[in-house]
């Protein structure tokens, strides 16, 4: 369930602290940012867009990131052959400015293009449309009521909306339309300028805390599904595009998720992605679950272990969390063709090590695991003095093996590389171990190995924690 809270006791700290992630200051604005476009985005590999973190959006489902505009994004990247990075913000005035400061690349949300917003920002084709319509509370007994007897009770003609107190989100095009819709009905309409997004007022709006929202319809269809007590078929404005948005100077940017979007929106790929996310009848349970990371805070059912046993190693719950994902998806059941077993996929050898066996409950494999972690920590900690760049170390060593990691270090050191870091370093060299020239030189103790798999797996682990940070504190 979601947590409740009162709009000036809960909602307002919670936002300042998740989304105070692209503030504009003077130092900012006097250091002339460039913006980079195609060329630069190109050249560092990485694709920097922003997005908001709600239930269509952007989530954490079974310790796995999901969305509409995540699975896009993600598309976008390997279509582009560049990483993803995944900057959050549920703030439009935030979000603007990490564009502007060249924070971001790119704005990945449903942006309504308006004549404002297109003198600041250089829109994508869009990739939607919608209207806005009002949220608000069906009547109290509504179940027993007939359609009728329920539409006489609620505001169906925008006039009506004289005199009445209507929550918006700060800067959005919610709050503009009210404002014209005010002038519209020539009466005043009470506009609440409030910095939570969307979908937190719909909950308000069910929860009784707020009486009127406005949304766009296809959030208010989604969320319909979560909270029944809710009516969204009054309409407020006409029908209006949506879309990303990049720098007005990235013309060049521009034009290829143009011409990607252009083939994107007719394939299937893209009719699947649509239709999870907005018509999918599971949706109302993925929310509901003790799973759903946004509302819950939880990755899994073992996050208190978890959090004892990081503890003890002195590691980011999240980041250990991201590594049992990656090792079991969260099942303790889990076996391996090679043998290893359990949450943490240990070996039997090193499993029976650290005292535990297939039978083992979770709790003692996460602690099993989490000893074997100390015992690579401590073989590394000479020669890798940096506790973040060790971790990288660590991970791979879970994977393959120390006496590979130190064969691959050893190679570094000899070719000129720093042996003290692992990307663009030591993990180039560790995929070099399969090739005879390099596994078969003298400094190599430990021979063949194939690296790719040990580089996608630190990759990924320390991608999926990257994840888990954005949405979790």
């Amino acid at each position: 369930m979601f947590k409740r809270f009162t709009y000036l006791q809960g909602l307002l700290p919670i936002f300042l602290l998740l989304a105070a992630t692209c503030k504009d200051t003077p130092e900012r604005i006097a250091s002339g940012r460039e913006v980079n476009d195609l060329t630069q985005i190109l050249e560092k590999g990485k694709l920097i867009a922003i997005t908001d973190y709600n239930s269509t959006d952007y989530f954490i489902y079974r310790g796995q990131p999901l969305g509409y505009q995540y699975d896009m994004l993600q598309d976008l990247a390997d279509h582009m052959n560049i990483k993803l990075d995944v900057v959050v913000s549920n703030s439009l005035e935030e979000t603007f400015n990490c564009l502007r400061m060249g924070d971001c690349d790119l704005i990945a949300l449903n942006l309504t293009v308006t004549m404002q917003r297109r003198s600041q920002v250089n829109f994508i084709i869009p990739h939607g449309q919608t209207h806005q319509v009002l949220v608000q509370r069906k009547p109290e007994n509504w179940e027993r009521m007939s359609p009728s007897q329920i539409d006489r009770a609620l505001i169906r003609n925008q006039l009506d909306l004289a005199r009445k107190k209507v929550y918006v989100q700060h800067k959005s095009a919610f709050y503009r339309r009210m404002l014209n819709l005010a002038e519209e009905i020539g009466d005043t309409i009470e506009i609440v300028d409030v910095p939570e997004e969307a979908e937190t007022l719909i909950m308000l709006v069910a929860d009784g805390q707020i009486d009127y929202t406005v949304c766009d319809e296809n959030v208010a269809l989604v969320n319909q599904t979560y909270y029944p007590n809710l009516d969204i078929q009054t309409a407020i404005s006409f029908p209006q595009n949506l879309a990303w948005a990049v720098n007005s100077e990235a013309a060049e940017l521009k034009e290829v998720i143009d011409e990607w979007l252009r083939q994107y929106r007719k394939s299937t790929r893209y009719a699947v992605i649509y239709n999870k996310y907005f018509k999918n009848q599971r949706s109302a349970s993925i929310v509901k679950s003790d799973l759903f990371t946004l509302s819950s805070g939880k990755i899994s059912v073992y996050d208190d272990h978890i959090k004892v046993y990081s503890e003890q190693i002195g590691w980011d719950w999240r980041l250990l969390a991201s590594m049992i994902y990656q090792e079991s998806r969260f099942d303790p059941g889990a076996r391996s063709w090679a043998g290893a077993f359990g949450l943490m996929q240990l070996m039997p050898v090193t499993a029976k090590r650290f005292g535990i066996n297939m039978n083992s409950p979770a709790k003692d494999q996460i602690n099993a695991g989490t000893q074997f972690i100390r015992w690579l920590d401590k073989r590394f900690i000479t020669s890798i003095p940096d506790k973040e760049e060790r971790i990288k170390f660590i991970l791979a060593s879970y994977n393959v093996g120390p006496g590979h990691v130190f064969d691959a270090i050893r190679l570094a050191d000899k070719n000129g590389k720093d042996p003290k870091k692992w990307h663009d370093s030591v993990d180039e060299y560790l995929l070099k171990k399969s090739n005879p020239q390099y596994y078969r030189d003298p400094v190599v103790k430990y021979g063949y190995c194939r690296g790719t798999e040990t580089i996608n797996y630190v990759n990924q682990v320390l991608d999926r924690y990257d994840h888990y940070r954005n949405i979790i504190n």
